[in-house]
């Protein structure tokens, strides 16, 4: 009784808090990762040292509460190794068994985030917005002292990052411990996720024909920056001025994709001629989609793929 007339005190004036925690509780349960640790593994294994242990510690320098995973270990009451064994047992953590926990905490917070957001409507109605970018550890204090200005040598791998925008969470990771294999090679596996009523935004490192007919193949859509040289499609037709938005002037033309065993992919191709130059001082951004045009005028694609700058994953 005591007990719930406190929870009530810090619901009455601290409900965020309250509500944080209680997300947490949900997407880091000790129980639920032990087992998700037994269903995924492969090679690793459980002695003195439980997982969820392991990302308990994590979490903490994750959220900024310890400046290392040293400090959060020696703050621990309940490491039952030694901080060598645990760094170990990091550097072993297999990359399915971290993709399987970031798509498990979405899932289980997903039901959570949803009830708060029922009155907010979708980005695009009648779709799930994905936006996928790579993200890399740059030089910095967590590389080797001795590496830490050489760019091209010893990168500390890379990851896939899936995220849902009307969600605000990451929904799906892919982890690649080699920091130099291309994006385009370990967004094959992510293809194998891609749902219908999903909408892909991407920039022009996923413009390929293979990731492009992927996603038509699973029934996914997708708005992504063509790149100068890949998937090279034809014009089927003029290119015609659509109208102006916030950042420059629209316009849209049909183009195709020839495909080894198929019918060409018919798509279409939105220019944004851009009124200030970006940063490598391009002056036109050129979009492929194949939304149709009845769900997103051109207008609504172009301010999409800058909704996708907006948090912070542009190039």
């Amino acid at each position: 009784m005591v007990l719930d007339a406190v929870v009530e005190r810090f619901i009455e004036h601290s409900p965020i808090s309250v509500m944080a925690r209680l997300g947490l509780q949900r997407a880091l349960d000790p129980a639920w990762i032990d087992g998700l640790f037994e269903q995924e593994r492969e090679t690793q294994y459980t002695r003195e040292l439980l997982f969820s242990t392991t990302v308990e510690i994590m979490s903490l320098v994750t959220v900024g509460l310890r400046p290392s995973i040293h400090a959060a270990a020696k703050a621990s009451q309940s490491l039952p190794v030694s901080i060598t064994a645990l760094y170990d047992k990091i550097n072993r953590t297999e990359p399915r068994l971290i993709r399987a926990l970031v798509q498990g905490c979405a899932n289980r917070l997903e039901p959570v985030v949803q009830s708060v957001l029922c009155k907010q409507p979708l980005s695009v109605p009648g779709y799930r917005l994905r936006i996928v970018d790579g993200s890399h550890l740059p030089a910095s204090e967590k590389r080797l002292k001795p590496l830490r200005e050489f760019r091209g040598a010893a990168l500390p791998g890379q990851s896939l990052v899936v995220y849902d925008p009307d969600m605000a969470m990451i929904v799906d990771l892919m982890p690649c411990e080699d920091a130099h294999t291309q994006e385009r090679a370990i967004m094959e596996t992510l293809l194998e996720s891609a749902e219908p009523a999903q909408l892909w935004i991407a920039d022009r490192n996923f413009s390929t024909r293979a990731i492009l007919t992927g996603w038509q193949r699973r029934g996914s859509a997708f708005i992504v920056r063509e790149h100068g040289r890949n998937p090279g499609p034809s014009e089927l037709e003029s290119r015609r001025e659509i109208g102006r938005i916030e950042t420059g002037l629209v316009y849209e033309q049909a183009v195709c994709i020839a495909r080894e065993s198929d019918t060409p992919l018919e798509l279409r191709r939105i220019e944004l001629h851009l009124d200030e130059a970006t940063e490598d001082g391009e002056t036109v951004i050129r979009l492929l989609s194949n939304v149709p045009a009845t769900h997103l005028d051109a207008q609504a694609i172009a301010r999409l793929y800058r909704k996708r700058w907006s948090i912070g994953v542009s190039r």
